[in-house]
């Protein structure tokens, strides 16, 4: 099943694309759902309150998520890809104050944060643990509208039904030339057309839109990616939530380019500078400001990462191929996300940033013109080499040790593209056996390590 380029990498803001990008999105939803109900209007002596139940994951890590918030804005009607930060700050200040959501007509609906947002901490209880559930309540109390929704990676959403697989309402009925559903067949696409996997995927694509847009969106997710880069070097203090992380990329970057300038470094301080861009734009989700999941928030840092490594430190690099890099990226991101996941809360950290640094390795070997079968090799060694990778955010906030993860995600990615590169493509773990043993792993994984804070590094943490 093909998976648009544009729906793998979303502009949205941080700190979380499972836990507030989906919520934001599936709030505004459900307000579309009111909408098209007659009884909507108060006049019609219906709509007085809304409530939200968080359940699961979104429960138990919702608050360092900023769940509550996402959820707040969403019903206010912003979404993750227009929302700006002042903008979202003085909507929800106000919503906290008056304890309702304004509508057109001049009227609004009761919605207290604090007490309409309901927390279910269990996470046995659906299919999926992302979920929350929106109830629409009459002047009496009585539910009269609700939907239930999965959040399911990456900015994904799917209500109960679409997530069950049952007919979707607004399904597309389009074909794609190359509607690969797994690397075996990727491969053999490519090998009959004498194509390569971006070029595929590009063919894909205009299906929905004309090349100038394609260009255009593009553009416009390496903009948004290389500006979350530079905002980060630029910015310092304390992040937000109550951990006291300090930023460090600023600082970080200062000083590598005193030694570059000085021309003392030793070479492998070249991964120093492939973290701090990582670090970079991680700090800048942590902290709400808007960056692209690629394929998630978590793991937001580790693509522009290592398109600014090839950009600025490889020798004859183009920037012509960051289309070729992004498609290829986005090609493997949609294999492993239909095949298995990219949801921490699913299947752990192997599916956010072993997924992001599989995408990396193999847009950069792309970039460095490696052959289809030489991309789907440095896929698979970067993956294979976070399979088991828990999630276990401290205090459930994406900081620690997720920051660091991207950094070290993008290395491997690096790493993983220049093995493939020394090879001809063949290998003995298949990039399909690979990701299947992600969706394994991940089912056989403790709930305590996938997005929980209820183990790990999240309850072994010593605090001076």
């Amino acid at each position: 099943m093909f998976i648009s380029t544009f729906d793998i990498f979303k502009i949205g803001i941080g700190p979380s694309s499972s836990h507030t990008m989906g919520p934001m999105t599936a709030a505004s939803r459900f307000i579309e759902k009111l909408r098209n109900f007659d009884n909507f209007l108060p006049g019609a002596g219906r709509l007085s309150s809304i409530r939200c139940t968080l359940y699961g994951s979104l429960a138990l890590t919702g608050d360092g998520h900023q769940t509550k918030r996402a959820v707040t804005l969403g019903l206010c009607g912003l979404l993750p890809n227009t929302a700006e930060r002042l903008k979202a700050d003085s909507i929800e200040q106000k919503v906290n104050k008056k304890k309702r959501i304004n509508f057109e007509r001049s009227w609004s609906v009761r919605f207290d944060p604090n007490e309409d947002i309901i927390y279910d901490y269990r996470t046995d209880k659906f299919q999926h643990p992302n979920v929350l559930e929106f109830r629409a309540l009459d002047q009496s109390g009585s539910v009269f509208v609700k939907e239930r929704y999965y959040s399911i990676g990456g900015g994904f959403v799917a209500t109960e039904k679409e997530f069950l697989c049952e007919k979707k309402v607004k399904q597309e009925t389009k074909s794609f030339p190359f509607n690969f559903s797994n690397a075996s067949e990727m491969l053999q696409m490519a090998k009959t057309t004498n194509k390569s996997i971006a070029e595929m995927v590009l063919e894909n694509e205009l299906v929905n839109f004309d090349s100038s847009e394609i260009n255009r969106l593009l553009d416009q997710i390496w903009e948004v990616m290389n500006s979350s880069i530079e905002n980060g070097l630029s910015q310092e203090g304390i992040l937000p939530g109550g951990l006291k992380v300090r930023r460090r990329a600023k600082h970080i970057y200062k000083a590598l380019k005193e030694e570059k300038l000085g021309n003392v470094a030793p070479p492998h301080i070249v991964n120093d500078w492939i973290s701090v861009y990582a670090i970079a734009v991680n700090e800048e989700n942590a902290s709400g400001g808007r960056v692209v999941t690629a394929p998630t928030n978590g793991a937001a840092g580790v693509i522009p990462a290592v398109i600014r490594y090839y950009l600025d430190h490889v020798p004859n690099s183009k920037k012509t191929n960051i289309p070729k890099f992004l498609l290829t990226a986005a090609a493997i991101g949609g294999l492993i996300k239909t095949n298995a996941s990219i949801s921490g809360a699913e299947v752990g950290c192997q599916g956010e940033i072993g997924s992001a640094a599989a995408m990396a390795a193999a847009g950069l070997c792309a970039a460095l013109n490696g052959t289809v079968l030489q991309i789907e090799n440095a896929a698979e060694i970067a993956l294979e080499h976070h399979l088991g990778m828990t999630c276990d955010p401290i205090k459930g906030l994406v900081q620690a040790p997720c920051i660091e993860r991207n950094g070290l995600g993008a290395i491997k990615a690096v790493s993983a593209a220049s093995l493939a590169l020394r090879g001809d493509g063949t290998h003995l773990i298949s990039l399909d056996s690979c990701i299947k043993t992600m969706k394994d792993t991940g089912r056989d994984m403790s709930f305590k390590y996938k997005e929980t804070a209820l183990g790990g590094l999240a309850v072994n943490m010593i605090e001076c």
